[in-house]
């Protein structure tokens, strides 16, 4: 019997014999949402299952997880820092986490781990259900990180006019346009790189856009990736600011709402990337039993 040091994981999934476990791994873990969202999910499909938090050292993600699914866990959802380490653990993949190049979602499927990234899917269906029209789109997207890469496939997939990526430097920029440029020529999307002072130059960034999307981690401490240049620059009042960051009203969000655009935060993509974690391990068949936006309200109230 693996056993368990209670301050890492709080659910050991021989302690919920004839219930299924699964659990959220990151590094901080106490604050996050996910358990309330999956139980609420549980609940709206008649689902037994429990739900809890792992919190596995810096170093030691492989460890826990094999533990975790060693002791009969169902499966994880992955969230910062482990997502890299989730990909390595895994032992397939879907074609979206190998786009992704991390992976938030692992099961146990035929003896094998599988893991997949619902973070894009998440977000574009946060969008659409928010009213944000996509297609034809001007999009910029900010930051060249993880969290861009992850949902670069997703909105590609949505056929917006351009996309532009913008970073503080342009080369880890230039290297994900380079990625998905057989994509983007698929989908007919002008698929662009830019510097964050690019957005400052109306030579260079000629247009606003209708959906700008912070990817980076600045809001996590109130900075914002924009100067007050970039933001005169890229919108107007038809504007929407989405922030990936939940749970406030970040700087990059204020500085959109100066300029009379929509904002939100990334709550919603939280909650819709947990519905689709939450099909790939209850299956498909209950996406009519559960209701994303329900969960949302609830969270928001």
């Amino acid at each position: 019997m693996t056993s368990f040091n209670p301050a890492d994981l709080q659910t050991d999934p021989s302690l919920f014999a004839g219930v299924d476990v699964y659990a959220v791994a990151g590094n901080p873990i106490a604050h996050s949402k996910s358990p309330a969202i999956h139980q609420t999910f549980a609940e709206q499909a008649a689902q037994k299952m429990h739900y809890g938090r792992l919190q596995p050292d810096i170093t030691s993600f492989a460890k826990a997880a094999q533990s975790f699914f060693d002791a009969g866990g169902r499966g994880m959802n992955v969230t910062v820092p482990f997502k890299l380490d989730a990909q390595a653990f895994a032992d397939s993949l879907t074609p979206r986490a190998q786009q992704a190049g991390a992976v938030n979602t692992l099961w146990i499927k035929d003896g094998k781990v599988w893991g997949d990234n619902t973070d894009g899917a998440g977000l574009v269906r946060d969008l659409l259900a928010q009213g944000i029209v996509l297609h034809q789109a001007r999009i910029l997207l900010l930051g060249a990180g993880g969290a861009a890469r992850g949902v670069l496939g997703p909105l590609l997939e949505q056929s917006p006019k351009c996309l532009v990526l913008a970073n503080r430097s342009s080369e880890k920029a230039h290297q994900l346009v380079k990625l998905f440029a057989n994509l983007a020529a698929v989908k007919e999307v002008a698929l662009e790189s830019r510097t964050l002072l690019e957005l400052e130059d109306s030579v260079k960034t000629p247009y606003p856009f209708d959906l700008v999307i912070n990817a980076t981690a600045a809001g996590l401490t109130d900075e914002s990736p924009l100067s007050s240049m970039a933001v005169a620059n890229i919108f107007v009042p038809s504007s929407f600011a989405y922030d990936m960051v939940y749970g406030k009203t970040t700087a990059f969000m204020r500085q959109a709402l100066q300029r009379g655009s929509r904002v939100s935060d990334g709550l919603g993509m939280l909650v819709e990337q947990a519905a689709d974690a939450f099909l790939l391990w209850r299956g498909k068949e209950l996406a009519a039993a559960i209701d994303p936006r329900a969960v949302l309200a609830k969270l928001r109230s």
